[in-house]
């Protein structure tokens, strides 16, 4: 567990590589791992993804120093869609990641504005997906966003269980370059159907 300033605890979660622990990794999230997995399949011309930035409007900028601005205010301006978009293979992705430390993910994770977006990119042709981790248990999975939203927007639940995201989702294979191979579901899952 990573105490940071803003008060934000980010709880990291161990790989097995070949069956054995991988401890070169500690103290990284997944969000950390999704971006260096992104930077190696940029810099392989593989594809073009990345996070999104927040929308936020800066109210007060102070200079202690020239070189030195700091945002002292702020507010976000609208909320947010997703963490990541971009185009591989021709087609646009559209995902979100979370991380969760019990056996469930919880619907309070998301928020109805990203359920919406992740079904229209759907509509439209998108490919869209969850990166969920489950720290507890070192695993990663990919859940189509229509399985997402579909058991969101059904009244009688609050979250997904982990046995239902690992019957219904994919588990992402982890190793060093790249982090999260995310894109081999993505080939076998959206991409054969595209050919």
């Amino acid at each position: 567990m990573v105490n940071y300033p803003n008060k934000k605890k980010v709880q990291s979660y161990i790989r097995k590589i070949d069956g054995k622990h991988d401890t070169a990794h500690r103290g990284m999230n997944l969000e950390e791992d999704i971006n260096l997995t992104n930077q190696y399949y940029l810099a392989n011309d593989i594809a073009v993804i990345h996070k999104k930035p927040t929308p936020i409007q800066i109210v007060k900028v102070s200079y202690p120093e020239r070189s030195a601005a700091k945002i002292v205010e702020a507010y976000f301006q609208a909320p947010s869609t997703t963490d990541y978009n971009g185009i591989y293979k021709g087609r646009y992705i559209d995902f979100e990641a979370k991380e969760t430390k019990t056996f469930s993910f919880p619907f309070t994770n998301i928020s109805l504005h990203q359920i919406n977006h992740l079904d229209k990119i759907i509509k439209h042709g998108g490919i869209a997906f969850l990166i969920i981790a489950f720290t507890r248990v070192n695993e990663v999975y990919l859940l189509d966003a229509s399985f997402m939203v579909e058991a969101y927007r059904k009244n009688n639940r609050k979250s997904l269980k982990y046995e239902t995201i690992k019957e219904n989702g994919h588990l992402i294979r982890t190793g060093y370059l790249p982090r999260l191979h995310y894109l081999e579901i993505v080939d076998q899952y959206y991409c054969e159907v595209f050919k």
